[in-house]
């Protein structure tokens, strides 16, 4: 069939990029000729951390790659068409999403809507699917609370947008990086901490009057704002844990705290399988719509030739001011 640029996990920390032979079509799948695919937070933690790792080095092309856009070039699904540009977001196990060709279960890609934004924006469907998502599996009614978001890289910006359409009277923000609460500051965010240099805790007591927020998004995923986040909630607040966890090993907890208040918390987890992949579509008909402006996150685009830099950079992001680091297969 040819060949095609595809990316290779080799070890913890080292991506390349080789030339292999364009895979064959299973029943049920879609080979799409890959236009761009983005870097998620999820996938920094196994590339560049090693945490969750499902496969022997050297890891199979693609891997872990999931947020893609592309073209479908074969078909061998019902409903899915030759010619189609689709949003992919295969499970990570068996993504391909960081190849110049990847296949996809004919559930994991639906069609783009009729849009004139670039590619790169509808792209961003994928990331923002997964908040819609985890905000229709563990529904709250935030309409006049004050709540907080722990991490503004994409997926954080995406809940602090959301909500504060979903009615929350002030929100609290806090990352490492300015450029990213300089953003966070346009989707919603009401006062915004740096955590290199201001105390989040201190702030959200100072906001509440000490009695700690009614709702937190805890969206990093590392082990000491996990545990952080108890200390910023009010008694009987809640609390969800969308970070995906940077490390296999037990986290402690702070569980103590967690009991004496009686915290309410929860996780999620699969987006991808939701059934009509509805959170997925509602994020492109935002996107499309023109609802939410997501051009304030794209900020660094390499050639697929160089996923590694691309790797490094979205792992230490602030100093170049990154948000949302992505590849492209031009």
């Amino acid at each position: 069939m040819g060949k095609m640029r595809a990316t290779r996990m080799i070890d913890v920390g080292r991506m390349v990029c080789e030339e292999i032979e364009i895979p064959a079509l299973a029943d049920g799948q879609v080979l799409i000729k890959s236009e761009m695919a983005s870097i998620c937070g999820s996938d920094l933690h196994v590339v560049m951390m090693g945490a969750g790792v499902n496969h022997a080095f050297p890891c199979p092309h693609g891997y872990p790659g999931h947020e893609g856009i592309g073209q479908i070039v074969e078909s061998k699904a019902d409903g899915l068409e030759e010619g189609q540009h689709v949003l992919t977001f295969p499970n990570p196990v068996v993504g391909e999403c960081f190849n110049e060709y990847q296949r996809v279960g004919e559930n994991y890609c639906v069609p783009l809507p009729e849009s004139d934004l670039p590619r790169a924006h509808l792209l961003m469907a994928q990331q923002l699917g997964t908040v819609i998502y985890a905000m229709r599996k563990h529904p709250r009614d935030i309409l006049g609370e004050t709540v907080a978001v722990m991490g503004q890289g994409s997926a954080g910006l995406f809940w602090t947008y959301l909500l504060k359409r979903a009615g929350a009277a002030q929100i609290i923000v806090s990352d490492l990086s300015d450029a990213r609460l300089s953003v966070s500051s346009q989707y919603g965010a009401d006062v915004c901490v740096n955590a290199q240099t201001d105390s989040l805790h201190t702030i959200v007591g100072d906001v509440t009057g000490g009695s700690g927020v009614d709702y937190l998004v805890e969206a990093v995923g590392r082990a000491e704002t996990f545990r952080e986040s108890v200390d910023h909630v009010r008694i009987d607040g809640e609390i969800m844990w969308f970070g995906l966890p940077s490390v296999d090993a037990d986290i402690e907890m702070r569980f103590h705290k967690f009991f004496r208040k009686r915290l309410h918390a929860a996780s999620t987890y699969g987006a991808q399988d939701e059934d009509g992949a509805s959170s997925f579509r509602e994020a492109l008909r935002l996107i499309a719509t023109g609802e939410i402006d997501v051009s304030p996150l794209l900020s660094h685009v390499f050639p697929v030739e160089e996923i590694d830099e691309a790797m490094h950079l979205a792992h230490e992001p602030h100093d170049a001011k990154a948000l949302k680091v992505s590849i492209e297969f031009s």
